[in-house]
């Protein structure tokens, strides 16, 4: 079986860690996917969020200190579980 974020991977190998890394999530404008995704993320973490201009959807991004390339890796692993999300 394939690793479905072996050239993020890639691509994160090349910095050094640990760094502040920026996530990017499109979910659909409904308190438990709002909830869900939120809780990926520690109370310390400054959440911003847009709705999109018609409001089916919300762009949420995250700015996180993560220690390695695997931490990331394993956060988005746990956003796959989101229904409608759509990692950027």
């Amino acid at each position: 079986m394939s690793d479905p974020y072996l050239n993020l991977r890639e691509q994160l190998d090349l910095l050094d860690w640990p760094d502040v890394y920026l996530f990017k999530f499109i979910i659909p404008n409904n308190p438990e996917a709002i909830a869900k995704t939120s809780a990926l993320f520690d109370d310390a973490v400054e959440l911003q969020m847009q709705p999109s201009k018609t409001g089916k959807y919300v762009s949420i991004s995250a700015k996180e200190m993560m220690l390695d390339v695997d931490s990331i890796i394993d956060k988005y692993n746990k956003s796959s579980s989101i229904e409608g999300l759509m990692a950027l």
